[in-house]
């Protein structure tokens, strides 16, 4: 019969024995204390090391600009309605004038039908206002006519009467009646005169207020007509469509915007820049780009100081001919000079930054043998060096790789030295 083994409970424990053997000759090989605890031994043939030098200093920010058109149009619906004609499409050469898209508006034909019953209605309430005024100054007449003719006659009476009354011809009674009939009728002229001048004038404001009034509804009808007119959307320039936002049967609202026409006489780069940057950068300052062999430069013309989600805007111009081969929407990677070219220490870029904050550095001794911390001064940055304030000279020797794996150490020892 077998008899059954029983594993031993260390048995279980030897794979991982054995890898955290391999790990600690590994952390031996690479870490040997020489100084309890200041110094580290390191391979010098896995860090990066650089020489300091003095040289032309260029401060610039990378960038990545996007190549657009020099003007473009858009094209927004100045009345809404529902899309009901797609005359081109995107990507086509338009003429001025040219008929892109058609909307509907029933809300506008029904508003226009209303303003127009409004005027017709303003129109005739001129039309009976003139002709009333008309008959009023025609009824005035014949009643100055009529009167006129009742003081001739009553003035000849009365004139007849003085004669004989100076004769004692007729009785006073007599006289005074045909005085006071002269006299009334020569008062109701008067008063018919003023009742007319009153009159004239009330109507000649009433005639003034409507015309007026339907000379804005003229105007309006005027404006609301060119409203729909704005419903067939045509080419304000000649250019590109390149982009068409309507489909047919789409409801589109005033304002919304329906595409652009980019007009292709020239080019310009727009680029967002770090807020950080903002008081850096100035107008007419240079960038630099390639294109194959070729390098160009173009001059910042434009700034948007309008910071949108911690960047601003913006625009560099051609100094020269553009590229041949330059296209709408292709992307140009560029530095932009942020001042000019000067003497400087300079220390090359590298991962020792993200540990330091470029306060401190290693630096080799002259035998190349170790290498110590140092405090120092780093000042402004390119995308290749950075500008030595203090702390370094010419031809010392700095470990520019990561110091992540040297933890805090103040000295560290080369074991092999290439």
């Amino acid at each position: 019969m077998d008899k059954i083994i029983e594993r031993s409970k260390w048995q279980k424990y030897r794979p991982f024995a054995g890898v955290a053997g391999v790990a600690g000759i590994i952390v031996s090989a690479l870490v040997i204390s020489a100084g309890g605890g200041d110094t580290l031994r390191i391979d010098n043939r896995r860090i990066g090391i650089s020489t300091v030098e003095k040289g032309e200093f260029q401060e610039f920010i990378a960038l990545s600009g996007a190549v657009v058109p020099i003007k473009t149009y858009f094209l927004d619906a100045i009345e809404g309605g529902r899309v009901e004609a797609r005359y081109i499409e995107a990507g086509t050469f338009v003429e001025k004038g040219d008929k892109i898209i058609s909307l509907a508006n029933t809300n506008l034909l029904l508003d226009i039908m209303y303003r127009e019953a409004e005027l017709f209605q303003q129109s005739n309430n001129l039309r009976n206002t003139k002709l009333a005024m008309q008959q009023n100054r025609l009824n005035i007449q014949s009643q100055l006519l009529d009167l006129d003719y009742q003081i001739l006659q009553s003035k000849r009476v009365f004139n007849r009467n003085v004669k004989l009354a100076d004769k004692s011809m007729i009785s006073s009674e007599e006289y005074e009646s045909s005085r006071d009939d002269y006299q009334f009728l020569i008062k109701k002229r008067s008063l018919t005169l003023q009742s007319f001048e009153q009159d004239s004038i009330y109507r000649e404001v009433q005639v003034e207020q409507l015309e007026s009034g339907l000379q804005r509804m003229q105007d309006n009808m005027e404006i609301v007509k060119q409203n729909l007119e704005n419903l067939v959307i045509t080419a304000p320039v000649s250019g590109q469509l390149t982009s068409l936002n309507a489909e047919i049967g789409e409801a589109k609202v005033r304002g919304e915007r329906l595409g652009q026409i980019d007009i292709l006489d020239g080019f310009k780069v727009s680029t967002p820049v770090d807020e950080h940057f903002i008081t850096r950068v100035q107008l007419n300052q240079s960038a630099h780009f390639s294109i194959g062999p070729n390098e160009y430069t173009i001059t910042l013309n434009k700034i948007y100081p309008e910071v949108v989600n911690g960047q601003f805007r913006i625009e560099l111009g051609f100094d020269n001919a553009e590229p041949e081969d330059i296209r709408r929407g292709q992307t140009l990677h560029m530095r932009l000079e942020l001042g000019n070219s000067e003497q400087a220490i300079l220390l090359r870029r590298g991962g020792f930054y993200q540990e330091t904050g470029g306060q401190w550095v290693y630096v080799l001794d002259e035998g190349g043998e170790s290498a110590s911390k140092r405090e120092v001064k780093l000042g402004r940055q390119n995308q290749d060096y950075y500008e030595v304030l203090e702390g370094l000279e010419p031809g010392d020797r700095v470990i520019t790789s990561s110091y992540r794996q040297f933890g805090d150490y103040e000295q560290l020892f080369f074991k092999n030295e290439s």
